[in-house]
């Protein structure tokens, strides 16, 4: 039987269904402090640097790797260990989801010139629920890398991206479609509730074959599973891999964090949600279903050079929106092609963060993988995205040689083309790591079940 075969027979399970359905519990929180959080900044009139700055209430995504030793040590009375870890943080989602609300209901009363003094108080409910979502991350990601088999990786992956990026997209097609009528906070109110319905899908989801016991103690928890990682891989491998980590997705999330501000210079609200948060759900729906059956067919390495390429190429579209202006047809095939590739890359990073991992750590492992890549995201290309934008869009004036140019200044003249064209430029760092540990044609041992070559 061949592996295409085999990796779509693999859906027929239960197995399959609850990793769609945690992935999704695991993408709405995210989204609740990305795109939807992002536009009702935007909505709110602040500026382009405060939002880039305000990303950093993601941090907790980025730092997870340190409280991820105790969702290995201790085990919930109930569910197990994982799933009582994802049921215990999705009840606390909802106080968290609702909290953000009420402060939106805030700010969105006081006059423009009081509102940066209420951020204080929204930034800190962002951040918890930045790390209640980050801490249900590290018990999802510890189930999934525990509960598939051999042969389900592949499969496993690209249905777990898919429900993950169906979320993120329903959390937008609401938002952004909804917004308009009620208001985001709302709005907000509405996705609480939805991840109420992520409860039912923990408690339906089986249990791991294996059951892996948890460590005996806490410096069980903590150092063995830092000690193994060096010790398998070797100190240089290790750096290599965790600069890596950090930089190959980095040209992506600098588009990702200034995608809407963007957008929302040229398209209303509506428009964007019914496009970027709705037709794309069918490209991302496609993407990460083709990352999953590629990565089974040609192996995590040639994976990450394919869906690295593509994932930068993709950045084009949105500098053909900055070049032409307003077009929706250049709109929606910029956000399918962006929704494609996306899906490919995130298929192709899980799937070699996942062969990374000791089974018997693979929370406090996988943890401290993705956590270098939330780095990456949030901590660096958050902030960097939205100094760049603004610092170009402060000098295009007195730049008069690029303002003359189209295919720099961008239809608008505000400089977005050339912040774009830089984010294809922030792709190569993280493709120049590749040849040291994934070659095209070897790879270094790996204790996973999916074969790096």
């Amino acid at each position: 039987m061949n592996t295409v075969t085999q990796f779509f027979r693999v859906f027929q399970s239960r197995k399959m269904a609850a990793l769609v359905l945690l992935g999704f519990a695991s993408g709405l929180p995210y989204a609740l402090t990305d795109d939807a959080f992002r536009a009702w900044l935007t909505s709110a009139k602040f500026d382009t640097r405060t939002i880039g700055w305000l990303g950093l209430v993601s941090l907790p995504y980025s730092l997870k790797f340190l409280w991820s030793p105790l969702i290995d040590r201790f085990v919930p009375p109930f569910l197990g260990r994982r799933r009582g870890w994802i049921l215990v943080s999705q009840g606390a989602l909802i106080v968290a989801i609702l909290a953000i609300a009420l402060q939106m209901f805030t700010i969105d009363r006081l006059e423009l010139a009081n509102r940066n003094a209420a951020l204080p108080m929204l930034a800190i409910a962002a951040v918890t629920l930045a790390f209640l979502s980050a801490t249900q991350d590290i018990a999802i990601d510890a189930y999934r890398t525990d509960v598939l088999e051999t042969q389900e990786v592949g499969a496993g992956v690209g249905i777990w991206v898919m429900g993950y990026r169906i979320a993120l997209l329903f959390a937008g097609f609401i938002g952004f479609n909804l917004a308009g009528l009620w208001g985001w906070a709302w709005v907000y109110v509405l996705l609480a509730g939805v991840i109420g319905l992520g409860i039912f899908a923990t408690i339906a989801s089986p249990e791991p074959a294996i059951v892996t016991a948890s460590p005996a103690s806490l410096n069980e928890a903590v150092i063995k599973p830092f000690q193994e990682f060096f010790q398998r891989l070797g100190i240089t491998q290790v750096l290599l891999i965790l600069a890596f980590t950090i930089f190959y997705r980095f040209s992506d999330a600098m588009v990702g964090k200034m995608a809407v501000p963007f957008l929302k210079t040229l398209f209303d609200d509506g428009t964007i949600g019914t496009v970027r948060q709705g037709i794309g759900l069918i490209a991302t729906i496609v993407g990460t279903l083709a990352g999953g059956a590629i990565l089974s067919k040609i192996g995590v390495n040639r994976s990450l050079w394919v869906f690295g390429i593509l994932q930068a190429v993709s950045n084009i579209g949105y500098y053909a929106i900055a070049v032409v202006g307003k077009n929706d047809l250049v709109l929606l095939a910029a956000i399918n092609v962006e929704n494609f590739c996306s899906g490919l890359g995130t298929a192709g990073f899980l799937g070699f963060l996942m062969v990374l991992c000791n089974p018997n750590f693979s929370a406090t492992q996988f943890a401290l993988l993705s956590s270098l890549f939330a780095v990456g995201r949030d901590l660096l290309a958050s902030p960097f995205s939205g100094e760049s934008a603004q610092f170009i869009q402060n000098q295009m004036p007195t730049w008069t040689a690029i303002n003359q140019i189209p295919w720099l200044a961008g239809s608008d003249g505000k400089g977005w083309a050339l912040f774009f064209l830089f984010t294809l430029l922030l792709a190569l760092p993280g493709m120049l790591f590749l040849p040291f540990f994934a070659p095209w044609n070897g790879g270094f041992k790996k204790v996973g079940t999916l074969p790096l070559d």
